[in-house]
């Protein structure tokens, strides 16, 4: 992984950008035309550069743009990763970083997607000086009972139907046929849309063999959650994802059983509080890990291996308007991490009006894509790109 050379942090630069979205996304929780992102750059002395991302949403981790940028300005990050002598051990220096918001919320998530863009900096940043990949991280962080690959392999994405009108969701749902997805996930719950039709004519589109799981987005009322779940079971959804209020968990467990339809935590896992009590609970059947969501890939995996360790299976999402940095970190992790139920992300071209990197990791025909070759996060910032779409800057000089 490279010579063995001192090198402190220079500088942090944080970056809050206004990603176009080309459409807007709409779900039960919220609808979106642009997406607000952290971008983080890390400094070495030497002169070299690495980038993270962060996805602050409100009404996840309770983050703003705002919050993460006075979060990350309150740490000394030169002095967290003091001219570490190999890339290894930057990783311990990750997994021994403490936010202090994260520290003080009970439910272990306020400051994830300020942590998850300082640590993909950090990581890429590095990673670029030892000539090592993220990937390398993911394989080297210190967890227990997550069984990882020795090197990337390619990985399989799912395709998504979001909330539309009848028009547009039925050329999603043709596009997802025609472009050979084995796995689709479908945004039920909003207001005003019959979901049980809409099932109805996916599965006429996409066949009765496809993998069609169904994302509520916390639509529905725990009190009466068989009501809403029972029509949609003729459609054999094979997971449904978040379909409670997280302040109705307690309540959601106690029927989950009686459902008959596996169910994901989304919303309602966002840290490792959230993941102990989900499994004391048995409130979950599969966690939807994302990286930005639960803090960076230290933390993501600490949540895999709750996950493992509980029989709780996993899929690895992303959130709607991620860059390609994310992307790119999403198929590090992907490409390490073995049984991977459900993969989200990658889908750049599709969702982007414009992206932050000039290579396209957008995935192949029926979800596919090969691993991201490189030090770091492999991929290449477009300064154009990001000089562009930047709203607000601040700079953190370290002495």
């Amino acid at each position: 992984m490279g010579v063995k050379v001192f090198m402190n942090i220079a500088s942090l630069e944080l970056f809050h950008v206004a990603m176009p979205l080309k459409s807007k996304i709409k779900h039960a929780s919220h609808a979106r035309k642009s997406s607000d992102n952290l971008v983080a750059r890390v400094t070495l002395a030497n002169g070299v550069a690495g980038y993270g991302e962060g996805v602050p949403r409100a009404y996840v981790t309770g983050e703003t743009i705002a919050s993460t940028f006075e979060t990350l300005s309150r740490i000394d990050v030169a002095r967290c990763f003091s001219a570490p002598r190999d890339f290894e051990e930057v990783v311990r220096g990750l997994e021994s970083l403490v936010i202090a918001e994260t520290l003080d919320d009970p439910r272990g998530m306020r400051g994830n997607a300020a942590r998850c863009a300082l640590e993909l900096a950090v990581l890429d940043a590095y990673g670029r000086h030892f000539g090592a990949s993220i990937a390398d991280a993911v394989r080297l962080v210190d967890v227990e009972g997550v069984a990882r690959n020795a090197a990337p392999t390619g990985v399989r994405y799912s395709g998504a139907i979001t909330a539309d009108d009848p028009r547009r969701e039925r050329i999603s749902a043709w596009k997802m046929r025609l472009y050979g997805f084995h796995q689709v996930k479908v945004k039920v719950g909003v207001e005003g849309q019959d979901d049980a039709a809409r099932l109805a004519k996916f599965r006429r589109i996409l066949g009765n063999k496809l993998d069609l799981r169904l994302d509520a987005n916390e639509a529905w009322p725990a009190r009466e959650l068989r009501s809403y779940v029972e029509p949609l079971l003729r459609f054999r959804p094979s997971a449904l994802e978040q379909p409670c209020p997280h302040e109705q968990l307690e309540e959601m467990a106690a029927v989950k059983s009686s459902l008959g339809v596996p169910i994901m935590l989304d919303e309602s896992l966002c840290g490792l509080p959230d993941a102990r009590r989900a499994v004391a609970l048995r409130a979950a059947d599969v966690f939807n890990i994302r990286i930005s969501k639960c803090g960076g890939i230290v933390a993501s995996l600490r949540l895999a291996a709750i996950a493992r360790a509980a029989g709780i299976a996993i899929q690895l999402g992303c959130h709607p308007g991620e860059s390609g940095l994310l992307s790119a970190a999403g198929r590090q992790f992907a490409g390490i991490v073995q049984n991977i139920t459900y993969l989200e992300g990658s889908y750049d071209r599709h969702v982007l009006a414009r992206n932050l990197i000039v290579e396209d990791v957008t995935f192949g025909y029926g979800g596919r894509a090969r691993p991201i070759a490189g030090p770091g996060l492999g991929v290449t910032i477009d300064a154009a790109a990001l000089a562009d779409l930047t709203t607000e800057q601040r700079t953190i000089k370290y002495d």
